[in-house]
């Protein structure tokens, strides 16, 4: 065990040192200016009045409260002579790095610790991370840091006040884990109204915290950039591009993109909340599930947004993981070497297209794999495949405190 941490350890320092040395070296995306703009009104504004503020040149500001406070730290930090381009990338390339070891920690108790660490030694090398972290440097990585926290806490750790607090954390980066609230929800009231109250309490406590002052000051202002915002209008990814592609009215597709997209986003709702009643020791996978559902049916498009999936891929299994990676990962290399990062040249728009069916692939294999697991507590087993132990007798059959 101390060899495989040392691997993984080894193996994420490495990729955080890619990171940084693009982020000190490469301009990045016009996302770096506009966070470099963003940073700047809340040096002015602050982090709540942000909200109600006019920034021309500047896309909205749809950032939940926490990146408001980020953006003030970095600022801060900038005045020390580092360029803010190189600092805004490291959030993300932070949570890259600590995502590959909590995917090791969440996989040895499921499979074998080979496995586990194949799987973090693909979370620290991915090309899709190194791309969206180390070039565009997004929250979306700390996002999905976070939320896979919450879940590991909830199912292996027996920490439900430490997983809500996780799990608030997670929204109020970016609001797009808030699909994965509810499966979470369902795993701690399936542990007992113990867990369930805990988790409860410490989400309650960090939403308030973060939130609370935002709600109280601007709250029609949060509303409309941050809970209404739809995402980006372009159409190179997934079902949009597939509509687009074969015809159909721009009535339709503009109802997908506008006030329909909640219609593709409440399947992923209810598909996180079955698997987490079915399989709540299996928190974790359904958490993968869930986001990569919801960037399978986004009707959004973004080369950062295939940041949902790439860990939780390799949570559903290292196949799974690697296939993502490395087709998505050569879109997104090549997406971002074009001329701009929403402008699709016709083989990236073909690879992201054979990278949606490989994520519909990977994620049909791998709630197959969560529902073949019985209901119980995971250990680690020496075969790749997800083992568990009947459940103790002190804990109800399902419990999500492992």
């Amino acid at each position: 065990m101390r060899r495989a941490r040392a691997a993984v350890l080894v193996a994420a320092a490495v990729g955080l040192l890619v990171r940084t040395v693009i982020a000190a070296n490469v301009p990045g995306p016009a996302d770096v200016r506009f966070f470099q703009g963003f940073a700047q009104a809340v040096a002015a504004h602050g982090p709540i009045r942000i909200y109600e503020q006019s920034m021309p040149g500047l896309p909205v500001y749809n950032h939940p409260p926490l990146a408001g406070w980020m953006l003030l730290g970095l600022n801060s930090l900038s005045e020390f002579g580092i360029s803010f381009a190189t600092l805004i990338r490291w959030p993300a390339s932070i949570a890259d790095f600590l995502c590959a070891l909590l995917v090791f920690e969440i996989v040895r108790r499921r499979a074998a610790l080979r496995t586990a660490v194949l799987c973090a030694a693909g979370v620290a090398v991915s090309p899709v991370l190194i791309a969206t972290s180390g070039y565009h440097g997004n929250t979306d990585a700390v996002a999905v840091m976070f939320a896979l926290a919450a879940a590991h806490l909830l199912a292996d750790r027996r920490s439900p006040l430490a997983a809500g607090v996780a799990a608030a954390l997670s929204i109020s980066v970016k609001f797009v884990p808030v699909v994965v609230i509810p499966a979470l929800l369902v795993a701690a009231l399936r542990g007992g109204r113990p867990v369930l109250v805990r988790f409860a309490a410490g989400f309650a406590a960090a939403f308030a915290l973060v939130w609370g002052p935002v709600l109280v000051t601007v709250p029609q202002d949060l509303q409309r950039n941050v809970l209404e915002y739809a995402g980006g209008g372009y159409r190179f990814w997934g079902l949009v591009r597939f509509a687009d592609v074969f015809g159909l009215p721009e009535s339709v597709i503009a109802f997908m993109q506008g006030g329909g997209h909640f219609l593709f986003v409440l399947p992923c709702v209810a598909a996180g909340v079955w698997l987490a009643w079915l399989r709540p020791a299996q928190l974790p996978g359904v958490v993968a599930v869930t986001l990569g559902l919801l960037l399978l049916l986004s009707t959004a498009s973004g080369l950062q947004y295939l940041t949902w999936a790439a860990a939780g891929m390799f949570v559903l299994g290292p196949w799974e993981g690697f296939a993502y990676s490395c087709v998505l990962g050569l879109t997104a290399v090549l997406g971002y070497s074009g001329r701009s990062a929403v402008s699709w040249s016709e083989p990236v728009l073909y690879l992201g297209a054979a990278g949606w069916i490989v994520l519909a692939a990977g994620l049909a294999t791998g709630v197959r794999r969560l529902l073949s697991a019985r209901p119980g507590v995971a250990r680690t087993g020496r075969s790749g495949g997800a083992q568990v132990s009947a459940p103790r007798t002190s804990q109800p059959s399902g419990s999500a405190v492992t």
